[in-house]
């Protein structure tokens, strides 16, 4: 597995690439990720794995920017399911498609037990 490139950021709210002994903005970030680039973000106070937060930072700034927004009932669905953050409601929306997924697996098992145990034409 490829090592993560490191990002420190200091109080003054900077980005620093340790790899590449300079500073990066959220949009190089992105890039990076799209590249297929591991990165983890550091405090450089605190020395707190922040790499979540900042990827979270990145996807608001992407949204703000973006031609298109998202609808609002959207919205609200993220904020009224789960603990109202936008993992929850992803992870909410899995575990669901993932029942369902299930459900129609088990129910094609009893269908193909039922076919085969079915008496044949050409008896």
């Amino acid at each position: 597995m490829k090592e993560a490139k490191v990002i420190k950021r200091y109080q003054n709210r900077k980005l620093y690439d340790t790899h590449e002994s300079s500073y990066v903005t959220l949009d190089e970030i992105s890039k990076m990720i799209r590249n297929g680039e591991e990165i983890r973000v550091i405090d450089n106070k605190t020395k707190n794995d922040i790499t979540a937060a900042t990827l979270t930072q990145l996807l608001y700034e992407s949204e703000r920017k973006a031609k298109t927004q998202p609808s609002v009932n959207l919205l609200k669905a993220i904020i009224r399911s789960g603990d109202g953050s936008f993992s929850g409601f992803i992870a909410e929306r899995m575990k669901a498609e993932l029942s369902a997924i299930e459900a129609e697996a088990a129910s094609l098992a009893v269908n193909s037990a039922t076919v085969s145990n079915a008496p044949s034409i050409n008896q």
